[in-house]
């Protein structure tokens, strides 16, 4: 199969995978020459070894991360997200406007109230998240997110004051 290996390292960072060559653990991934090591999110006791020449991958070996011992050659893997809340660029750029839209609503509702620094500490924190989430496709407490990047529809909630 034909492909960069820069193009599988990026594709790996979209994934939420972190590169670490020290701390090979779940979730990252090493790259020393023309080999790349990944420790699938989703595997205790196995890791992935992709060797290439040139942009060809010419082996793909099943390993054990502690040892680096061969535990089976592969025709072919799949490497699931590091993260549940991956999405592509075009749906994240959607999830930014309603994110943003919903901001100008919940600074409104603070203002409206006199609930000033709220609304201060709401923007602050929301315009933080949203440039991570344009930078690096997640943040902290991404999950608060996640009817705007599923583009789920608002769930009714009862309100009950005394």
């Amino acid at each position: 199969m034909l492909k960069s290996r820069d193009e599988i390292l990026r594709k790996l960072v979209n994934m939420q995978y972190t590169r670490n060559e020290m701390d090979f653990k779940r979730g990252t991934f090493r790259a020393k020459g023309d080999i790349l090591e990944v420790y699938p999110s989703d595997q205790n006791e196995k890791a992935i070894r992709v060797e290439f020449w040139g942009d060809e991958i010419e082996k793909i070996t099943e390993i054990n991360p502690l040892t680096g011992k061969t535990i089976g050659l592969r025709s072919h893997v799949m490497i699931f997200p590091n993260s549940h809340y991956v999405t592509g660029e075009d749906k994240m750029e959607r999830a930014l406007v309603t994110i943003d839209e919903e901001l100008q609503e919940r600074i409104k509702y603070f203002k409206d109230r006199n609930k000033f620094i709220e609304a201060q500490r709401i923007e602050e924190r929301t315009n933080f998240d949203m440039e991570m989430l344009r930078e690096t496709g997640f943040c902290q407490g991404i999950e608060n997110y996640s009817r705007h990047i599923s583009r789920k529809k608002t769930t009714e909630v009862l309100h009950l004051h005394y």
